[in-house]
């Protein structure tokens, strides 16, 4: 919830608390009215990014728990960095299997790409996976 805080007594370490603590914007009375309406504007626009990025990641998760036990290992050997081959080595099963359970992976997550299969494992902070 976005806050603008207004006083009339405000002073710079005041400020300084409040904007660390998430105000959008602090005011000291007497304040313009389109001061005020232009830190309402930012207010509403910075609440509707914040919903749209929570509802994206929302998504993102619910795809994330789609894939199965497999789908996930082979992603997260992917986004290491590992080839169809090495990841076929690393979990015991074919090049063949690897490639459907990636690309199964990757139609479930919505990912065009390996580039786009990386953002959204950063996105979910799948940093253990990001590792060797």
């Amino acid at each position: 919830m976005p806050i603008i805080f207004i006083t009339g007594h405000g002073d710079v370490p005041m400020a300084v608390r409040a904007m660390k603590a998430g105000a959008v914007e602090f005011l000291t009375k007497p304040y313009d009215d389109e001061v005020l309406l232009s830190a309402i504007q930012q207010a509403i626009e910075c609440s509707h990014a914040a919903l749209r990025r929570e509802a994206e990641m929302r998504s993102i998760r619910v795809r994330y728990a789609s894939l199965s036990r497999r789908e996930r290992q082979v992603m997260a050997l992917v986004v290491r960095g590992l080839l169809n081959r090495q990841v076929g080595c690393e979990l015991g099963i074919s090049e063949i299997t690897v490639k459907a359970h990636r690309g199964s992976a990757m139609r479930k997550m919505n990912a065009d790409s390996l580039a786009d299969l990386l953002n959204i494992a950063a996105r979910l902070h799948l940093a253990s996976t990001l590792k060797r």
